[in-house]
């Protein structure tokens, strides 16, 4: 009898010892995913953001400088807002749906790598 009960107490510390070392190994494979996802992440934040900025002037440039040759500076940021206006609306009623896939399946494909 008392080989039994040490044979369960054995096998009890044995699975206690399994389910800590499984609960382990998952935390750092979601630290591992969390950190390739957030690594490639920042990156292409940072990119993205001194696009902006680039793009921001460029408008302000293009603006100033179409407003220049109408002959009225309004115009200028009128143009260059009747653009951007008419990509959205393009973006919106034929590519929206291929973003939106596009970007969910990186996103899936980060975290599942």
């Amino acid at each position: 009898m008392e080989d039994t009960s040490k044979m369960l107490e054995s096998l009890i510390e044995k699975a206690t010892q399994y389910g800590q070392t499984s609960f382990r190994l998952a935390k750092l494979q979601a630290l591992d995913r969390t950190s390739e996802v957030v690594s490639s992440i920042l990156p292409r934040l940072i990119v993205f953001g001194l696009s902006v900025w680039f793009m921001l002037f460029l408008n302000l440039g293009i603006a100033f400088w179409l407003g220049e040759v109408l002959g009225n500076t309004s115009l200028g940021f009128f143009v260059i807002a009747a653009f951007y206006g008419l990509t959205a609306i393009i973006v919106r009623l034929f590519l929206f749906k291929v973003l939106k896939n596009w970007v969910g399946n990186n996103f899936i494909n980060r975290v599942l790598k």
